[in-house]
């Protein structure tokens, strides 16, 4: 029996500074079965985004709607709108053999981790080192020096989590470190592939 290859869940978190989102760019780029997750949120939309490419808009009672009808993977209030993961975005892709790729905190992937285990890779990004860390976040410009203080305490309180992570990697070099999560993708397909043979020929 033919067995289909479905997609995975794949999460990436790490700290503010260390790299994730231009990783991300640089899978997408590369990546031809791969997807960014894409959240609901009950804000309107800003000028030039797409629906259902940048994030779908509903309304609030929608929202709630969703939420209440188990539709909602997580979800948050952010200030005074909702954010959200759509069950059905996420099924459908997997389903079809493509896999998503997450950005999210470790306290949205530990619960992800445990209604989606069978059907999640998660890979924590370290920084070179704590050093570079400040580094990168002085480069950006963007923060005073209270602020990136906040966000450096706030990445060792990350960082103390990544031991509980499928894979965790040091960006060090940003084409390393992209080659190194398209390994761990597929190792995960071939893994979750294998674990669904497995069962179809208990």
């Amino acid at each position: 029996m033919t067995v289909k290859n479905e997609g995975i869940l794949l999460i990436l978190s790490s700290p503010s500074g260390a790299g994730k989102t231009t990783i991300s760019e640089k899978l997408l780029e590369q990546s031809t079965d791969l997807v960014m997750s894409v959240s609901m949120t009950t804000r309107k939309p800003r000028p030039g985004e797409v629906n259902g490419k940048d994030y779908f808009f509903v309304t609030e009672e929608k929202f709630h709607e969703l939420c209440k009808a188990g539709q909602m993977l997580e979800y948050a209030k952010v200030f005074e709108n909702f954010y959200g993961i759509p069950k059905d975005f996420i099924e459908q892709n997997l389903s079809s053999g493509i896999s998503v790729l997450l950005n999210i905190d470790w306290q949205g992937a530990f619960h992800l981790f445990e209604i989606l285990r069978e059907k999640v890779v998660s890979v924590f990004i370290l920084p070179p080192s704590m050093e570079e860390l400040r580094l990168r976040l002085q480069r950006r410009n963007s923060d005073d020096e209270i602020e990136i203080e906040r966000r450096l305490a706030e990445a060792q309180k990350e960082i103390s989590k990544s031991n509980k992570y499928d894979y965790v990697i040091i960006n060090d070099n940003l084409d390393k470190s992209v080659e190194e999560i398209k390994s761990i993708l597929s190792k995960g397909m071939l893994k979750k592939l294998e674990e669904k043979s497995s069962l179809k020929d208990l």
